[in-house]
């Protein structure tokens, strides 16, 4: 209840009894009503959506004003080791030595982190701003003139809690830079992020990162297990209001309310954008001799569609920028997921690919006809993440009117969990150089690529070893498919698919999509895989 709603109800009381009651009695019920109410005022001020919503639609309302850096050249100009010397001071962490697990760190400016970010805590009587202070920081070796510390601010903050031991505060929330945030759950690393919104990502004209320029955390109390973290957007062609309910677990999880306003006309609005990296796999080799088998955040797209189907999409490194949309209405779920979990599919000691989270968006409410697209970046080597996957409605609001949108992620190793029992789901995709076994057994290759594709699943386990599965396969007319073959594997209990094909024109894609099935029943999520051009 509002400080302005409790003023109304003792104004509205005080005229009830000074026209009905006597006097002296009517004086004495007012008085003690206010006492009562300001009591409950204090406990029950609120800060809601419906705050940081009014902002958003003021700001949509209004010309964009590109943020200023206020940074001096001695940060601005700071490579990554040195911006890395700089660590907040534990002591200061926000609620430390209070009675809840949580704890708020705050990031310095620095580099291209080089506008402020507002950091406000919302408590049980109003909101205060996190004013910024150096002695909250340690700045390692850096030599540092005093009058460049001057009216600096935050980049943005991390939350620790004891996530895998009681005594130890683990980080698990970062939110630092544009509108990204990485979360883990217990025994996990960071690998993939998520954003608050994408704008024209991969056309022509470019894409818009839009920026959290203000949050507002709410003071956790004792008994709670979440953390409610509010934010404002703003961008040249849209702003957005978000509530994030943060809860730390073997899975972590984050419940999302976004609504979001249009200043501009916008090309492609992609919705909870996910943002990970994919080198090399199985699927496609290194092309220099590596040690490690496999060096990715993530390895597939995931899409749970609205009429029930699953689709899986083997991530690539392709030699060209690709875009893979997937017609979709009202998704129940997508995500890029890190599938198969065994450290011998990794071999990295230092990275631990094998502990990175799979990032799955589960859907709420009606989200209407869109598209799910993949958008994959050439990259070098690890260091850029070069994948990323949305949700885009077909149809926008008008400038002014509210996209307003629930979901929730899940930062997660517990791949069986995000499947049906009823559908298999594919274990791994090999490519390999096809080849034909000669009379004297010497395989011999023919100028064809395989894949080697092996599902598993409860489904699966449970058929006997000489079921009718049978191949349902299509390919775009970039290919001529030479071999479709099924069989049993004893060692997963599910079955191997091999097929074998010949491209027409390497200088393009060859677009390819099988499932299993026994009889009429289909027993597989779908298969669907793009072999990026050779050039």
């Amino acid at each position: 209840m509002r400080r302005s709603t409790i003023r109304t109800l003792i104004k509205g009381a005080a005229l009830y009894l000074n026209t009905n009651s006597k006097p002296g009695k009517a004086k004495a019920i007012v008085l003690s009503f206010t006492a009562i109410m300001a009591m409950f005022g204090a406990k029950a001020w609120a800060f809601s959506l419906d705050d940081v919503s009014a902002q958003a639609k003021s700001l949509a309302e209004q010309k964009f004003a590109a943020p200023k850096s206020n940074l001096p050249a001695v940060f601005r100009d700071m490579k990554y080791a040195d911006y890395q010397q700089i660590h907040f001071r534990q002591d200061k962490a926000l609620w430390s030595g209070e009675k809840t697990p949580f704890q708020l760190n705050l990031y310095h400016q620095g580099m291209h982190f080089d506008v402020p970010v507002k950091i406000n805590e919302v408590t049980a009587t109003g909101v205060n701003e996190l004013k910024y202070d150096p002695s909250y920081f340690d700045f390692g070796n850096l030599q540092l003139d005093q009058a460049a510390l001057k009216d600096l601010g935050f980049a943005g903050f991390r939350v620790t809690y004891p996530l895998n031991k009681p005594d130890k505060q683990d980080e698990f929330v970062t939110m630092l830079g544009a509108s990204y945030f990485r979360v883990v759950g217990k025994d996990q690393v960071y690998g993939l992020s998520a954003r608050g919104l994408a704008i024209d990502t991969a056309l022509p004209s470019g894409e818009e990162f839009p920026r959290f320029r203000e949050f507002w955390v709410e003071h956790p109390q004792p008994d709670r297990r979440n953390l409610v973290i509010y934010a404002l957007l703003d961008s040249p062609r849209a702003t957005g209001a978000y509530k994030m309910v943060v809860t730390p677990g073997s899975d972590s999880t984050v419940d999302v309310q976004a609504r979001v306003y249009l200043r501009d006309n916008v090309g492609k609005l992609g919705i909870a954008p996910l943002t990970s990296m994919y080198l090399f796999g199985p699927n496609q080799p290194s092309p220099q001799i590596n040690y490690r088998p496999a060096l990715h955040d993530s390895n597939g797209l995931a899409i749970h569609a609205g009429n029930d189907e699953w689709i899986w999409r083997p991530l690539n490194n392709p030699k060209r920028l690709s875009i893979s949309t997937y017609t979709v209405e009202n998704p129940k779920g997508f995500g890029l997921l890190q599938r198969g979990r065994e450290f011998s599919r990794y071999q990295d000691l230092d990275d631990r690919y094998d502990l990175r989270p799979s990032g799955w968006v589960e859907t709420k409410g009606d989200w209407g006809k869109g598209k799910v697209e993949l958008v994959e970046i050439p990259t070098p080597d690890e260091t850029n993440d070069n994948i990323v996957a949305f949700w885009t409605p077909d149809t926008l609001p008008k400038a002014g009117e509210p996209i307003d949108l629930s979901y929730r992620l899940h930062f997660t190793m517990d791949e069986p969990a995000l499947h049906s029992p009823d559908v298999a789901w594919v274990q791994q995709t090999r490519l390999s150089t096809g080849d034909v076994k000669q009379p004297n057994l010497v395989r011999q290759p023919d100028g064809s690529t395989a894949f080697i594709i092996d599902f598993e699943g409860p489904v699966l386990k449970n058929l006997p070893e000489n079921a009718q599965v049978a191949s349902q396969v299509s390919l775009n007319d970039n290919g001529d498919l030479i071999e479709n073959n099924v069989r049993y594997n004893p060692v997963t209990k599910g079955w191997r698919l091999t097929l074998r094909l010949k491209v027409k024109d390497a200088t393009k894609p060859v677009e390819i999509r099988a499932a299993l099935a026994e009889g009429d029943k289909t027993l597989t999520e779908t298969w669907s895989y793009q072999l990026p051009a050779n050039e």
